[in-house]
């Protein structure tokens, strides 16, 4: 069978029960292999993140005057630096910021100003552009890889529904989901097997997706006595409650292997209202994929750094549904042992109401790019020049944060 019937019969064997969205365009998870022990993993919040939630200035005076119910909620076992506290729902995350391996970054944002846009936002943040730069059309990952010598792409496949602009580009790169269902017969699965039982590109990868699948609850009609629909309801609260588990144990297993940067993104960050429900899932799912990648990771957590990224930040005063609106300045997530962490980064503008932007948001005081752009720098050996022309154009980087160990 030739390469590209192997292909169709991946994509479009609608026997097998798969997503029609199956396609290497459609994926929240990438990987590529690069040069060197170093390890990255980019996280795109999707909707948002509140960061004023996420770490919290208690210490500005101001700060419980705008937000006195979504206040209600502070830990004091969270607390970083007595001024900054971690919601709640990340206190799993406190024994890496005792080891120095989790910090933050505050009041910062990508160029995009004013419409507030989802789409426009994290447009803006996959394509690492400047607001008033026309976007290419790829994303600022990609171009990493085109910039980095002797970058291959590892063997992978897509089985998603996201697009993932942040490594849509030239530079080859590989990419696997586990958000479809494989509802698939044991006589398919044994067609499948043989079919490609002398590929390993598409054998391996093709039981790990059914593993996988298996392990997010998936199996096939005639399971445990269940209807159909009950299977699907069955795997779909699975799959929504692992969802950040299962992508950051594939993506360590990468990482394990030849992979040295991944990518995925988690969404559920647009808390209008009912924040403090909302935003505590959100923030368990980013817990629990940073803690996986942690556990999977083993020795290769010395050499990992892990940054999750949102497209825009949130109002500073909570609205009248227990929420908050579209914002400007927010905050960044790093973790990993190559991280130089127990510090919040950034320069932290104050929330008086002059000190705000547009006298509602905070005040920006950062570009968010520059902090990958500095991990680039450390990690992957990459120029300034390079990152500010060709990773980023038109970024500043600013003087060294030294966000590395």
């Amino acid at each position: 069978m030739s390469e590209l019937n192997r292909r169709d019969f991946l994509l479009r064997g609608g026997a097998l029960g798969c997503s029609l969205a199956a396609s290497p365009l459609l994926t929240p998870v990438s990987f590529a292999s690069t040069p060197g022990e170093n390890r990255l993993v980019v996280i795109i919040l999707r909707g948002a993140m509140d960061g004023l939630d996420a770490v919290r200035p208690y210490g500005d005076p101001q700060f419980a005057d705008y937000r006195p119910r979504l206040m209600a909620s502070l830990a004091e076992d969270t607390d970083l630096d007595g001024f900054f506290a971690l919601h709640p729902a990340l206190g799993g995350l406190m024994p890496l910021w005792r080891a120095g391996e989790l910090g933050f970054a505050q009041a910062v944002s990508t160029p995009y100003r004013d419409k507030r846009s989802h789409f426009d936002g994290q447009d803006l943040l996959e394509a690492g552009t400047g607001q008033d730069v026309e976007l290419p059309r790829d994303g600022w990952l990609n171009r990493l890889l085109q910039a980095l010598p002797n970058a291959t792409s590892e063997t992978a496949f897509a089985v998603g529904r996201e697009d993932l602009k942040l490594l849509s580009g030239a530079a080859p790169i590989s990419s696997w989901s586990p958000d479809a269902r494989l509802d698939m017969s044991p006589q398919a699965r044994l067609l499948l097997e043989q079919v490609y039982h002398e590929d390993p590109l598409f054998r391996d990868t093709g039981l790990d997706a059914m593993a996988l699948a298996d392990s997010l609850g998936v199996a096939s009609d005639d399971s445990f006595g269940l209807s159909k629909r009950d299977m699907r309801a069955q795997a779909n609260l699975s799959a929504q409650a692992g969802e950040a588990e299962v992508l950051a144990q594939f993506a360590a297993k990468r990482l394990n292997a030849s992979a040295r940067i991944a990518a995925f993104s988690l969404s559920g960050w647009d808390t209008h209202r009912a924040q403090e429900r909302g935003i505590t899932r959100a923030l368990q799912k980013l817990e629990s994929a940073i803690l996986t990648l942690k556990s999977e990771l083993g020795p290769h957590w010395n050499t990992t750094a892990i940054v999750a990224m949102t497209e825009f930040g949130r109002t500073v005063r909570e609205n009248g549904t227990r929420g908050t609106d579209h914002g400007t300045g927010g905050a960044l997530v790093m973790a990993g042992g190559a991280i130089r962490g127990r510090k919040i980064y950034g320069e932290w503008p104050g929330l008086a109401e002059a000190q705000l932007y547009a006298r509602r948001d905070l005040m920006p005081t950062g570009d968010v790019r520059a902090y990958p752009a500095w991990l680039m720098n450390g990690m992957f050996d990459l120029d300034v020049n390079t990152l500010e022309t060709q990773v980023f154009p038109g970024l500043y980087m600013g003087q060294n944060p030294r966000i590395l160990t």
